[in-house]
């Protein structure tokens, strides 16, 4: 098959086209690196089977050709990472919102098969913990800009049912909860490369709030299993699937685990939202995936544990530094 991966140079994203390469298909990727990077795919470059499209996924011109091309699209183009949806609410919304309108749009017009990249976020601070994908969702203030983020998510969600609805357009929607791995930045954000590199370093480990917060972390090839499934099961289309651990660690528990792992000397250091972003922030206590709905139609549940996925991210980043 043909496969057109939107924000194909991310994290997920490279992770995704590797498997897909190794099943034998055919993959374009298309990305800006506003977010993803080109280390992240060129051992993939001299593949035959692999191209890359430097654009961006709100350029339909050059959209509608490489779905014209293409069999089915996995849609993972989308602002990403708490710091930058603090620092830069506009990008993220309109990169979200519009991205997904386009790819949708042509899709219909071709009658391709898209798997839409949602997150966790989309719950909002809902306190109904462990979430199910119909759980109703709790957003915060629209003075917090990270709703912005949540609430672009829940409309990329409502586009593709809607298309699915209207138009029997086969989409599939997933919930991302915290995937980590290799490749995984710190840059914008995400807390395991940050604290890995932190304890790799022995520098403090910054925690930001009271660190009791929890979490649950899924491997990333475990994710990727998840989503290639369900691209080939015709009975996922027009669902919504949570993805993800429902191994739950707190904040501070993780940075005690990546110190013992690392055999660091860092010490952990406290400091308040406001100091970490510059700004109030809204943060939830808990966030836990019911994942019962994508064990009963694919059978999927992650089958690496935090233990062995830091491992995996310690030794990774061990050799890039």
């Amino acid at each position: 098959m043909k496969i057109l991966i939107t924000g194909g140079a991310g994290f997920i994203g490279s992770h995704l086209a590797e498997e897909l390469l190794s099943q034998g298909e055919k993959v374009t990727a298309i990305d800006d690196l506003s977010t993803g990077s080109i280390d992240n795919i060129k051992h993939l470059i001299d593949n035959p089977n692999f191209r890359f499209v430097y654009d961006n996924v709100r350029n339909s011109e050059v959209m509608h050709v490489l779905i014209e091309q293409c069999d089915a699209i996995y849609h993972l183009a989308a602002a990403v990472g708490v710091q930058l949806i603090v620092d830069r609410p506009v990008h993220t919304i309109e990169t979200n919102i519009h991205g997904t309108e386009v790819v949708l749009n042509i899709a219909n017009k071709f009658r391709k098969k898209v798997l839409i990249a949602s997150s966790s976020e989309v719950y909002g601070k809902s306190e109904n913990v462990p979430f199910k994908e119909d759980d109703d969702t709790v957003m915060g203030s629209t003075k917090f800009s990270r709703w912005a983020y949540a609430c672009s998510k829940a409309i990329d969600e409502f586009l593709g049912m809607a298309y699915y609805k209207q138009y029997n357009l086969p989409v599939v929607v997933t919930r991302f909860f915290n995937t980590v791995g290799p490749r995984q930045t710190g840059q914008y954000g995400m807390v395991i490369p940050r604290f890995v590199s932190w304890a790799l370093k022995n520098e403090p480990i910054l925690i930001y709030g009271s660190g009791k917060q929890t979490r649950c972390f899924c491997y990333v090839k475990d994710v990727v299993q998840a989503i290639t499934d369900l691209m080939d099961s015709s009975s996922a289309d027009g669902s919504v699937y949570n993805v993800g651990s429902t191994e739950e660690i707190s904040i501070e528990s993780l940075a005690d685990k990546i110190i013992e792992l690392t055999n660091s000397k860092s010490e952990k250091k406290y400091i308040s939202y406001e100091q970490a972003y510059g700004q109030p922030f809204d943060d939830m206590a808990r966030r836990v995936p019911d994942i019962s709905r994508i064990k009963q139609t694919i059978g999927w549940s992650p089958k690496t544990s935090l233990d062995e996925t830091l491992r995996k991210i310690i030794e990774a980043k061990r050799k890039s530094i």
